[in-house]
């Protein structure tokens, strides 16, 4: 959960404050959860404390599902949450909520149409693409995605079938895995070339579980996975999600948490290793809140990540803190209205 009273022992005034961001994943929660309560107005006090941050993208997260009601279409109750927060942001001053990405089973078959339809309804010209989670560890002390996936998802031909449906209706796929199940989305890449993924969190590399003595081993095998998705065009990169405590590191148990010089230090070579391999234009910065913020406060984070990429140039650091998740995501910049896909 995240503690602002311990978040606060370590300050940090945002550096380059001018630099534009759009935030490209975030979650919110009316009711408190494992990561506390966050509300539009919990985003806003840390998109504000000094950063640039314009826009945002909600992205799914299992908030307010509809209760009842055929089952396909529960999730939809989450569009229609989040799309009141997000209509109250263009009202209001402040960040606004420009995209949505929901969840869809896409092994539903001819419900996966009905569900994207009642989601692109809820959303109000804010529905960009769906999550469905993936990630698996068949380790006990790893927690696997809340919709218990097979290990084998992404390869499934139902799975197949329904992100080929989500394809051909211009809609993006989040992808999120652990990092021994990258080749997993590397076949789905293949098998569905028309479809847009992002992966999520720099790939998911496990800290914890049996994977916490095996640092090099995670890294060697994230390495290999990320590069050969390097190969794949319609594969999209989220740098983030590295405050996470299933990451490892240790950061939940410092008495202070860390500055951003300490968080560059730990993820910068990953970091610019996956801009060097798929460009800056097919990756973008996340802030993945308020879950990151069990261990990182959101300027030292967002401090951080400038810090990693402050060797690329102007315009490949606009890519990466915001034209490339507005390009991805089909965001226009706040004076503009964004296309509906």
């Amino acid at each position: 959960m995240m503690d602002r009273d311990h978040l606060a022992k370590t300050i940090e005034q945002a550096i380059e404050p001018d630099l534009e961001i759009v935030d490209p994943h975030h979650h919110l929660w009316d009711t408190v959860t494992i990561y506390g309560r966050y509300e539009l107005a919990d985003l806003r006090i840390d998109a504000s404390a000094g950063h640039n941050v314009t826009q945002t993208v909600f992205v799914d997260c299992g908030a307010n599902y509809f209760t009842d009601g055929p089952a396909h279409l529960r999730p939809v109750g989450e569009t229609v949450y989040v799309a009141g927060r997000a209509e109250q942001s263009d009202r209001t001053p402040g960040v606004t909520i420009a995209a949505i990405v929901g969840h869809v089973d896409l092994t539903g078959g001819n419900r996966v149409g009905e569900a994207l339809d009642a989601h692109r309804v809820a959303a109000a010209g804010r529905f960009r693409g769906v999550r469905h989670s993936g990630a698996r560890a068949e380790d006990p002390t790893v927690a696997a995605s809340r919709t218990g996936p097979p290990p084998d998802l992404y390869r499934q031909p139902s799975f197949i079938a329904g992100a080929k449906t989500l394809a051909g209706r211009g809609y993006t796929f989040d992808a999120w895995q652990y990092h021994h199940q990258l080749d997993m989305v590397a076949d789905l890449a293949r098998a569905v070339p028309e479809l847009t993924i992002i992966v999520n969190h720099v790939g998911g590399p496990l800290g914890i579980g049996r994977w916490a003595a095996q640092p090099t081993e995670v890294m060697q095998t994230l390495r290999t996975g990320l590069s050969e998705l390097a190969g794949l065009d319609n594969v999209m990169m989220k740098l983030g999600g590295i405050a996470m405590t299933r990451y490892g590191g240790g950061w939940d148990q410092l008495e202070r948490p860390p500055g951003s010089d300490q968080v560059a230090d730990r993820w910068g070579d990953l970091i610019r290793f996956i801009i060097d391999g798929f460009g800056p234009h097919r990756c973008m910065f996340e802030s993945n809140f308020p879950v990151d913020g069990e261990t990182v406060s959101y300027n030292v984070l967002w401090n951080a990540f400038k810090k990693m990429s402050s060797t690329y140039t102007e315009s490949e650091r606009a890519d990466l803190f915001a034209r490339t998740a507005r390009r991805v995501y089909k965001i226009s910049p706040p004076s503009q209205p964004s296309p509906n896909p």
